[in-house]
C-alpha cells in the first residue's frame, strides 16, 4: 500500500483496494485539518496531536468522545478566529480591522462582550447589516426563480 503526500486540501489519501468507505475510513488528515473539523486552535492542542497525521475515524471518535484536553480546550480556548468572530458576533475581516490578530480564550471574548469597545459595536452592526442583506437578497432570488 503506498501513500501520496500531502495534498493542498490538507489530507492524504491511503491506496488501496478496499471499498470506498473503508478507504474513506483511512483518510488521512493533516492536524491543521484535523484541527479545523474540530473547531480548535492547533498550537494550544498536545504535542502528540500536532505531530501526527489523524484518521478520518480517529477525528470522529474524538467528536463523539472528546477527552479532556479537547473538552477543556473547547470551554477554555483559546479559540480559532472563526470561532472568536462567531462568538462576537462580527466577521474574520471584522476582527482583524479591530486589532484582533491572536487567538482568544473564552474568559478574554466575555470581557470583550462586556467592555463592548466602539470597534466591537461597529462591527456588530456592520455584520448584522450585511447578514440582512444577503437574506434580502436571497429571499429575492426564491422569489424570482418561483416567478419562473
Amino acid at each position: 500500500m503506498s501513500e501520496l503526500a500531502g495534498t493542498a486540501s490538507g489530507y492524504r489519501w491511503a491506496a488501496s483496494i478496499n471499498s470506498g468507505h473503508e478507504q474513506a475510513e483511512r483518510t488521512v488528515h493533516e492536524p491543521a485539518t484535523a484541527a479545523k473539523k474540530l473547531d480548535v486552535y492547533l498550537p494550544a492542542t498536545p504535542a502528540a496531536f500536532q505531530d501526527n497525521a489523524i484518521t478520518r475515524a480517529e477525528i470522529a471518535e474524538l467528536q463523539s468522545n472528546p477527552p479532556q484536553w479537547l473538552q477543556d480546550l473547547r470551554k477554555n480556548g483559546p479559540h480559532p478566529k472563526n470561532l472568536v468572530a462567531a462568538k462576537l458576533g462580527v466577521s474574520i475581516a471584522g476582527l482583524a480591522r479591530g486589532g484582533v490578530v491572536d487567538a482568544l480564550t473564552t474568559e478574554q471574548i466575555d470581557a470583550l462582550l462586556e467592555e463592548k469597545p466602539p470597534w466591537l459595536i461597529a462591527e456588530r452592526e456592520s455584520y448584522q447589516a450585511v447578514l440582512s442583506e444577503q437574506r434580502r437578497l436571497k429571499a429575492l432570488r426564491a422569489e424570482q426563480s418561483g416567478d419562473d
